[in-house]
């Protein structure tokens, strides 16, 4: 089980939502690169990153210049999502050096272009997958939209994408623990790799997600139960058993 570390970015600071409501918004930190470097500095194997601004405002926000000084700089590799709504932002982002990246509303709302981002990048693309009671969310999560959440993990599967990250809103950023039945069943349909993502609270969900025996959920992302201090990475990165480099996982 790999652990991900969370940057959330709003205004260019680090920040945390509450089932993605954009008016619920905390901020912890000021200065997301010394974050991305003590996440670094921690062991993590890679960095999440979101640009809210983005996500919300539905392109390219000035967050995406933190992005690049933090690839820069920090010798972690980052995934990246947010606002990413065109094949020449996915190419722009890759060229700055980011090492995953994910879609969102655009797989949601154009399988022809994913179908050719998943041809031309292979694993560098990935699926973000947001749900609101088993249904998929889009355009920074305010957008209701009719597609299952499940079946749609099934069809990107089949457009080519081999990881699809899988958010449960109404579990983010709550601390109540992270929907693992649905997350498990998302991998189960669409025979991928599958990422976990909101409500991690404790050291157990992690080892509950962990002993989910479900080998293609491999991953989870953990924001606000680290900087509110419930556990440090380190921490969770030793209940998880990190041991192995997340790349052999993706070949």
């Amino acid at each position: 089980m790999y652990i991900l570390p969370a940057i959330d970015l709003k205004d260019g600071r680090c920040v945390r939502l509450t089932q993605g409501r954009k008016a619920d918004v905390k901020i912890y930190d000021a200065d997301p690169l010394e974050v991305a470097k003590a996440f670094a500095v921690a062991g993590a194997d890679m960095i999440h990153i979101v640009d809210l601004d983005g996500a919300f405002g539905g392109g390219e926000s000035a967050n995406r210049a933190i992005v690049r000084k933090i690839i820069d700089t920090v010798n972690v590799p980052v995934e990246f999502g947010g606002g990413i709504r065109t094949v020449t932002d996915v190419r722009q982002l890759i060229d700055y050096g980011v090492a995953q990246v994910i879609l969102g509303t655009l797989a949601a709302e154009s399988a022809e272009t994913l179908r050719q981002l998943a041809k031309e990048f292979g694993s560098r693309v990935c699926a973000g997958i947001d749900a609101r009671g088993g249904k998929v969310m889009t355009r920074g999560w305010e957008t209701a939209n009719e597609l299952d959440a499940v079946e749609f993990a099934r069809s990107v599967a089949d457009l080519g994408i081999e990881r699809i990250i899988y958010t449960d809103i109404t579990r983010d950023g709550m601390l109540t623990g992270p929907n693992i039945e649905q997350t498990c069943e998302v991998a189960r349909t669409a025979q991928v790799r599958v990422t976990a993502s909101g409500g991690v609270s404790c050291l157990d969900d992690i080892k509950r997600l962990r002993d989910a025996n479900e080998p293609l959920v491999d991953s989870v992302i953990i924001g606000k139960a680290l900087y509110e201090g419930r556990f440090t990475l380190e921490e969770a990165l030793l209940v998880a058993g990190e041991l192995i480099d997340r790349s052999e996982t993706d070949d």
